[in-house]
């Protein structure tokens, strides 16, 4: 199991909006860095957790966990003229742009502050804190995880669907 920080504005799209959506979950669309874009292609896989993080809020930090219940396909908002992540260039048979499809688990409340998550000694070399950092999408080292667990007050384990049998 990988773990991953997703950072999203509240004002866009906030954990409260991904918590309102169907079955909790959403594609994760509009990504366009290349970095980024490749680590959701590449190395996101279903059933990795995600620190949901608000950046340019007031204040910023971690305001949930989701788990991602779809892997890499193509981002449909690049081929949409409509939408605000439009790529002309952008080829349906040979996409550029990629998402995955992530689900709630659980709001953190009140969120993670980030001078809370920089007082961390335990956090230093976390990707987040590291000065000039600002990639949309970033990996998160077990040993990080394990001390936002901590942060948080316990372990925290995928959401799982249950299967209704039909009766015969």
């Amino acid at each position: 199991m990988g773990y991953w920080l997703f950072k999203s504005e509240p004002d866009c799209f906030s954990f409260a909006d991904l918590m309102a959506a169907p079955d909790r979950t959403t594609g994760w669309d509009g990504v366009r860095n290349y970095q980024a874009r490749n680590f959701l292609r590449d190395q996101v896989k279903k059933g990795d957790l995600v620190l949901y993080y608000h950046s340019n809020a007031n204040p910023p930090g971690i305001a949930g966990i989701a788990e991602v219940v779809r892997e890499a396909h193509p981002d449909p908002t690049a081929f949409d003229p409509e939408a605000d992540h439009y790529d002309p260039k952008s080829d349906p048979d040979n996409p550029t742009w990629f998402q995955v499809s992530i689900r709630a688990v659980r709001a953190i409340e009140p969120l993670i502050e980030l001078p809370r998550l920089r007082a961390e000694p335990r956090l230093e070399g976390m990707e987040l804190l590291r000065k000039g950092s600002r990639l949309s999408i970033q990996p998160v080292e077990e040993p990080h995880w394990k001390v936002i667990e901590d942060l948080i007050g316990g372990k925290v384990s995928p959401a799982r669907t249950t299967t209704r049998r039909r009766p015969a």
